[in-house]
């Protein structure tokens, strides 16, 4: 993994690299960002930098000895550590005997290449384990000193990437607080989190922080584009509703995801002129989709909201709209939609997000939401 794969971020590069020469890295680092950010691909080019036999100015060099085993993850001095099925009570001991037989490690090692953009529920997907409750146990936690207390295999760094560190269960986090504190010479160890706020604060004190950012438009765009993932248009359309994650880029090229902005126009005129049945109808498409593509149809409905409120205060150059949608955009704003609606509506969709999150009845959500909708749009203008 080197920099030169992680699209942008140069300014994050450079200050991770100078850092590395000035000999002023810490010895805990927290790569933070928000879901789609390149933190865990940014803690991976690191390593690679810092086990690399031949380093350049800005990246490793790629074809040494370590640059290679770096490449496939499976350097010698490179540890991870993940959340892990717990041994619950209800667990049968069929499942407890299939994840003994599980080879987590080299999952990860798949799921980190594969998925570098992937959250903690793309993990329990690749693995089956979607009934399970996960957690960084203390068994892991002793683990990790055992494993930090031994000496280097190539008399380098010897490198323990925690992904997910908010699944330390407490008594783990409290196990490794001095060891984070005072760790072994050349030791340094890579905390990896999307959700830095439900860390421990001793745990957050002895680190030293990277902000690694969301990417930029552009850095989408280009990247997609580089790749050859999709055409312009595509590109244009996936960047507009990734906001910067690349998860979710990457998760919209895979699917059809032409359709959302169409299903949000039919589905805002089904509201105004409250046609139940046709309403009945797309509650049944709504929930029928996975969760995923039933926040992509509401994350969509929100960016509606925007493209609007960009049209009328007449900030065109930051509309984000395809031009065949520029049409409905403009009449929504003139004919249904004043400032008031559109907040009410905002926030009507940000609540049915959150409750989606939360495992609320599609079906049920999406029909109450239409009808909230309905109710919205037909507020006199001032009321």
């Amino acid at each position: 993994m080197l920099f030169s794969s992680i699209p942008g971020l140069e300014e994050t590069k450079e200050k991770i690299i100078q850092a590395v020469k000035d000999n002023h890295l810490a010895h805990a680092l927290l790569f933070h960002g928000q879901e789609g950010s390149p933190n865990l691909k940014m803690a991976l080019a690191l390593s690679t930098y810092l086990h690399c036999a031949q380093p350049g100015e800005n990246d490793a060099c790629g074809i040494c000895p370590a640059c290679q085993k770096m490449a496939k993850l499976i350097h010698p001095d490179m540890n991870f550590v993940f959340p892990m099925p717990g041994e619950g009570k209800e667990s049968g001991e069929e499942d407890k005997e299939k994840e003994k037989k599980t080879d987590f490690v080299g999952s990860f090692r798949k799921f980190a290449l594969e998925s570098p953009y992937g959250n903690v529920s793309d993990w329990i997907h690749h693995n089956d384990i979607e009934k399970k409750q996960l957690n960084i146990s203390k068994g892991a936690a002793r683990q990790i000193i055992k494993t930090i207390s031994l000496k280097s295999f190539e008399g380098g760094y010897k490198i323990m990437l925690i992904w997910a560190p908010e699944y330390l269960h407490p008594s783990a986090a409290n196990s490794l607080l001095k060891v984070l504190e005072e760790p072994p010479q050349k030791t340094l160890f890579l905390l990896v989190t999307t959700q830095p706020e439900q860390l421990l604060t001793t745990i957050l004190s002895r680190t030293q922080k990277i902000m690694v950012r969301g990417f930029s438009d552009d850095e989408v765009r280009d990247h997609l584009l580089t790749e050859g993932l999709c055409s312009k248009e595509g590109a244009d359309q996936v960047t507009q509703l990734a906001d910067g994650n690349m998860r979710e880029a990457y998760r919209l090229v895979d699917e059809v995801r032409d359709e959302n902005t169409s299903f949000v126009r039919d589905w805002f005129r089904l509201c105004f002129s409250l046609k139940i049945n046709e309403i009945f109808k797309h509650a049944e498409i709504f929930s029928a989709s996975d969760k995923e593509s039933q926040k992509a149809y509401l994350l969509s409905g929100l960016n509606v909201i925007r493209e609007v409120l960009l049209k009328k205060a007449q900030l065109d150059s930051l509309m984000r709209s395809a031009s065949e949608d520029r049409d409905f955009i403009e009449k929504l704003g003139v004919n249904v939609l004043d400032e008031i609606k559109m907040s009410k509506i905002y926030e009507a969709l940000n609540e049915a997000h959150y409750h989606l999150e939360r495992n609320a009845n599609a079906k049920i959500l999406f029909a109450e939401l239409s009808f909230r909708l309905y109710n919205i749009m037909k507020i006199k203008s001032g009321s």
